[in-house]
Order: structure tokens, then sequence, then C-alpha cells
């Protein structure tokens, strides 16, 4: 996410802005693209170095943000300097988004490598699955087992999540993890029950069990590891459920897009902890905008009348 600014010395006009608009989407389409073979962007954006744990497993995140249209998708993990073993991963395949979110054990320098370490042969395994068309509970298990083969006493929370776009099905597994939370016109309609798995390296001893949940056009998933909701402030509170509640039905009545949302709930956890995390605060959040048509990776988008990049 970033900013542009556009001064001028007169009132833009509604071409004006869609001018602008359309440089800014070029501009951030070149600052992406580039930032894949120089580290130019990379070395000014970061205010202090970081440690190598965080740079393994922030390499290997997906884009903060994603839309098609009809299921926007965003997420955010902090700190980034200093990483305890969060990770999240997303894919839009045909008409079904897949969601995971994990939380590998093991914190500090030494410990932290590990959970980096765990949590890289997760999204790994993820992904291995998802591009082999394994369903939700066989990529749990894929997971699990590959795994349990590198560390059998590493241990990772998960949540595996599939929504289909056409009919807003939410499909759910919740191995050990927070609970989901689906909002709804500006309050929450479903918490999520959780745990319906063991556990990533446990998935051995217990099958199993897909959730599923109708959305309706507009709703929200929200997705968080534990340090989310175990932020503590000096007093040694939680933030806990309530708090993180509150704070998504406040962004849904405030509109705010759900890039922005994320970003808010971050610097929350970061406010009530004084700018000092003790674990990984990440946050998933999926909305479900509109059904989209059959075979929904191949709709035409058509860009808006006289859009200057329109060829």
């Amino acid at each position: 996410m970033g900013v542009l600014e556009v001064v001028s010395e007169a009132p833009l006009d509604d071409g004006a802005v869609e001018d602008c608009s359309a440089v800014a989407s070029l501009l951030a389409e070149l600052v992406v693209t580039r930032g894949h073979y120089s580290d130019t962007i990379e070395r000014n954006r970061r205010l202090q170095p970081m440690q190598l744990a965080a740079e393994i497993l922030r390499a290997q995140l997906p884009p903060l943000t994603f839309s098609t249209g009809h299921l926007l998708i965003s997420g955010i993990l902090e700190p980034c300097h200093d990483v305890g073993g969060d990770a999240f991963d997303y894919a839009v395949n045909g008409d079904t988004a897949h969601l995971a979110l994990f939380d590998a054990a093991g914190h500090g320098s030494a410990g932290g490598m590990r959970a980096v370490i765990l949590a890289s042969l997760a999204l790994g395994a993820y992904r291995n699955a998802r591009r082999s068309g394994l369903d939700l509970i066989d990529t749990y298990h894929h997971i699990d087992q590959a795994v349990r083969a590198h560390d059998r006493y590493g241990m990772i929370t998960a949540v595996l999540a599939e929504i289909d776009q056409r009919t807003g099905l939410l499909r759910v597994i919740s191995a050990g993890h927070p609970s989901g939370i689906v909002l709804r016109d500006g309050k929450v309609v479903k918490v999520l029950p959780t745990p319906t798995a063991l556990p990533v390296t446990l998935g051995d001893k217990r099958p199993p069990v897909v959730v599923e949940e109708a959305l309706e056009p507009g709703d929200r998933l929200l997705l968080y590891t534990d340090g989310i909701i175990e932020a503590r402030n000096p007093q040694g509170e939680h933030f806990g459920i309530d708090r993180l509640i509150d704070f998504a039905v406040k962004a849904m009545a405030d509109d705010l897009p759900a890039p922005e949302a994320t970003r808010r709930l971050v610097h929350a956890i970061l406010g009530y902890q004084d700018d000092r995390l003790q674990d990984d605060a990440t946050v998933l959040l999926a909305e479900w905008r509109s059904p989209a048509p059959p075979h929904s990776d191949t709709e035409l988008i058509v860009p808006p009348a006289g859009d200057p990049l329109r060829s």
C-alpha cells in the first residue's frame, strides 16, 4: 500500500481525476514489477535492517491485496523485522479462492528460525497440495505429513479455507487456530467453531472436520493469529476477542476498504502494546462482494470509457 499525491493549481475535473487514477495504477504496477529484480525500492522502504528469519519468510508471502472484482483479499503481517512464525497465503483458481493462515511455535532468535522453517514448509506443502488439485481435507493431511516428516516435534496451528466465488459457500478447517469471524451489515453473524482439527504434525491422531458457512454478498471473513487477541498492554490485559470484534464492526460501519481495515487493525495492536509486539500480529481479510459468473477466471474486465491506457 502506498500514497501518491497530485498537486494541481486548479480543481481537477472528472476527466483529470480519471487520468490521475490511471497514472497511479500504472505507477503501482511499475513499483511492484520492478521490485522483483531490483532492491532499490526495498532498501528505501526499510527503516532498519531486517533479521534473517524475517527475510526468509517475508519473501514467500503473496501480495498483500488482490481483487477479482467479485472477491477482495487483503492480508498483513506485523512485525516484519522480528518474525515469530506467522505466515499467510492465498490463491484464486477458477471459481475457488483458497486462503490459509499458519502460526508455527517457537519465538526468539534460535526458536524464531525454527518457526520460520516450519512455516516455510507449511507454505510450500500448502501450495503443492493446492496446485495438485487436492481438496481441503487432503490438503490438511498433505501439510501435516510434510511438516511431520521434517520435524516430528514441531507444532503449527493453521486455518485453511475455501470460498466459492459463485455461491459464497465458505469451507473451513481450523487446526487448533483461533476462530474466524464472519461480518455482515456491520455486525458479527458467526464466530466459526474451533478447533475442527488438531494442529499440524498431530493430524494422524484425529480426522479433520470441515465447517461450512453460506456467505452473503458484502460479507467479510476475518482470519487472524493469536498475536492479535493475545496482545498485552502495559497492564498485562489481553486485546481479546471482544476488542477485535468491536474494531471489525467499526471498520465496516466506517466503510473502510479491506486493505485499510487490516492496516488500522495492526496499528491498533501496535498502539495497544506501546509499539512493542510480543508476537507476530497477522490478519487475512476476505470480502465476498458479489456472485461471480461461471468460469470467472476467463471473465473480460472492460476498462471505463475514456481510460487513457485503453488501446
